[in-house]
């Protein structure tokens, strides 16, 4: 609780993206000691240190999802990871950064060293949990940048880490991914050793908004570009029971929903109704921030 958080500590911080990507991502390994136990899909709370300037009080607690299994990136059962972004203020006048709008957990985040303290509250979140009662589910996950954490966890648990759900699972990850540029992928180098490995199971695609790509109207390849591309095999495999989720900035989900209306259109079905009928079968999964 917030009230009395748990002290973790600071395992390690790394900076995983290219220097052409705009901004700058850390993936941040924090110790729990195998006191916040967690599912794939779930977040955890981090309280930064400090006081709220506005407020006059300690900083509220920030959310963020979880990017390992619930076994750690080091499988004792005692870490987790985080994909942080760190949050920085350009002022639009100047083009210059402006510290005192900075963002104040991601920076403390991004900022940690090995043996810090860290303040956790958690695990949170039952909407990104990934059903495991079939052999042969299949998952679609959309993500936008950061939000590609849960995923990651999804895609270790099913294909990294030797547990049970690898070994049996005979169902498909299917991945979508928007970012800028190719230095702005995240993971990418483990999830091509998962689909070398389990070709069958495993489908990546990317939208790559600043690489050149282009939609089929000519402009920028974004998300929903790159899912409408397989409209088509994303309905089918829906209609067949397919977990569909989406994890991002909610930025992402105005131009995903007007892609799926326009393509429940032009298959002539009502797209409020499609989309009722997924989220009561529990099909649907969207967590947005």
């Amino acid at each position: 609780k917030q009230k009395n958080p748990h002290i973790g500590k600071i395992v390690s911080v790394q900076r995983i993206v290219g220097p052409a990507a705009p901004g700058e991502i850390c993936n941040v390994v924090l110790d729990h000691g195998g006191g916040l136990p967690y599912w794939e899909g779930q977040s955890y709370g981090v309280l930064p240190p400090g006081i709220d300037p506005k407020k006059n009080k300690p900083y509220g607690v920030r959310l963020y999802s979880i990017a390992s299994t619930r076994y750690g990136d080091d499988k004792k059962g005692t870490t987790t990871t985080f994909c942080v972004r760190r949050a920085v203020y350009i002022d639009p006048e100047t083009k210059k950064e402006d510290p005192a709008k900075k963002g104040v957990c991601s920076n403390f985040l991004c900022d940690s060293k090995p043996g810090d303290e860290i303040k956790l509250t958690g695990p949170s979140g039952k909407v990104l949990l990934m059903p495991e009662d079939k052999v042969d589910t299949t998952y679609i996950m959309v993500a936008t940048g950061t939000g590609i954490a849960p995923f990651r966890g999804f895609l270790r648990r099913l294909f990294g880490e030797g547990n049970p759900r690898n070994k049996d699972f005979k169902g498909l990850a299917w991945l979508f991914l928007g970012v800028a540029n190719k230095d702005s992928l995240l993971y990418d180098e483990e999830f091509q050793i998962y689909k070398q490995e389990y070709p069958e199971h495993l489908r990546l695609d990317y939208a790559l908004s600043r690489e050149g790509q282009v939609n089929k109207k000519g402009g920028k390849m974004y998300i929903q570009d790159k899912v409408e591309e397989y409209a088509d095999e994303v309905f089918q495999r829906l209609d067949q029971g397919a977990h569909i989720y989406f994890c991002g900035l909610k930025g992402m989900m105005p131009g995903i929903q007007e892609m799926l209306k326009g393509v429940c259109e032009s298959k002539g079905l009502d797209y409020e109704a499609w989309l009722e009928g997924l989220r009561h079968k529990g099909q649907w999964h969207v967590e947005v921030y």
